[in-house]
């Protein structure tokens, strides 16, 4: 019987830059000619967003920020190294790097047999190791395990697709942001990695090519694409997901990767800053394993929210139900001026 271990972490872009360039969704988002006079300057701005944004711009904050987010990701780093595992699963949105107009499936099992990747080639700015463009990363796929769980997971009912090789990106960066900063101190990353795709950003994901539109060119309704998939779905995708994996022969762990409520997602606040009171609503459910309160967050909830990217955790919070395991460990970054809200979890065996 397969052993699991489930961890939540996130993708954050920024991180991969300097801390003069953490807020820079910020910066280009109060650029935007749509965006209220009002809401230009801090002083129409929450007392919270406020007191982060500061008298240097956030600079402070972003040192904060940086500090707290390694530190869940160095923890998380040495649970999976104490694990073991010989396979980790990736639950990760694709933000119309892979799939776009021709394909753009629920879900799909990226069963390579290798990943490689130059990430500075894509990069807009300084990296935070100073790795050249050229530099190139090189991880283990695991082809077997992605078929064994497509197989059994499209005979339980759930209509998964798969792909034995990339089609228009050799790994998008839910999925490679995730290794690069579990590996932030560069000490390798030995274990085998399947990507798990999830489109979380649904109507939004070829309308908006899932990134940070301004306010002015803010997708309109007639523009939008077919939804994602329900959050219920996913939740029952993730317990199927460990049903599979705890018949098979391999220690597994289990990763959401994804940041929670996004500012660029939130039309309710101009697309300048994340809706924290409903990530933290999450959150505590969490804590208290409350995952039926998880289960039941309709999609019309989790879009007004600007949540979409919580769908990779839906998945991970229904294995974590169907294996009857409540959080070992939670810390909840929150944030105003950096775009987003971010939550690490562990789940031990």
């Amino acid at each position: 019987m397969g052993q699991i271990l489930g961890l939540g972490v996130t993708h954050f872009p920024p991180l991969s830059g300097t801390d003069e360039n953490l807020g820079r969704i910020l910066k280009r988002a109060l650029d935007d000619p749509a965006v209220p006079e009002r809401m230009r300057d801090p002083s129409g701005w929450p007392a919270a967003m406020r007191e982060e944004y500061g008298a240097d711009a956030g600079l402070t904050a972003a040192r904060h920020h940086r500090e707290a987010l390694l530190t869940g990701f160095r923890n998380a780093r040495r649970v999976l190294d104490e694990f073991d595992p010989d396979l980790v699963v990736i639950w990760g949105d694709d933000q119309y790097e892979n799939f776009k107009e021709d394909i753009t499936p629920p879900f799909c099992v990226l069963a390579y047999e290798s990943l490689t990747t130059k990430p500075w080639q894509y990069y807009r700015g300084p990296n935070v190791w100073n790795e050249p463009t050229e530099k190139t990363f090189e991880y283990k796929g695991h082809r077997d395990a992605g078929k064994f769980i497509a197989s059994d997971m499209l005979e339980a009912g759930f209509d998964v697709s798969y792909a034995y090789k990339p089609l228009h990106h050799q790994l998008g960066h839910a999925f490679l942001n995730t290794l690069l900063f579990l590996d932030y101190d560069r000490k390798g990353f030995p274990y085998p990695v399947l990507p798990f795709q999830v489109n979380c950003y649904g109507s939004r994901v070829v309308a908006q090519q899932a990134g940070a539109r301004g306010l002015s060119q803010f997708p309109k309704e007639d523009e939008l694409d077919p939804p994602s998939p329900a959050p219920w779905r996913c939740f029952d995708l993730g317990a199927a997901c460990a049903r599979v994996v705890e018949k098979s022969p391999w220690r597994v762990a289990l990763i959401a990767s994804s940041s929670w409520s996004h500012a660029f997602l939130t039309p309710k606040h101009y697309l300048l800053y994340p809706d924290v009171d409903a990530d933290r609503a999450l959150y505590e459910a969490l804590q208290a394993a409350d995952y039926a309160t998880w289960r039941k967050r309709p999609l019309s909830a989790i879009e007004d929210s600007g949540q979409q990217e919580v769908l990779n955790w839906m998945c991970l919070v229904g294995a974590m139900n169907e294996l009857g395991r409540r959080p070992t460990e939670t810390s909840y970054v929150q944030s105003y001026i950096f775009n987003s809200n971010k939550c690490f979890a562990v789940f031990e065996p």
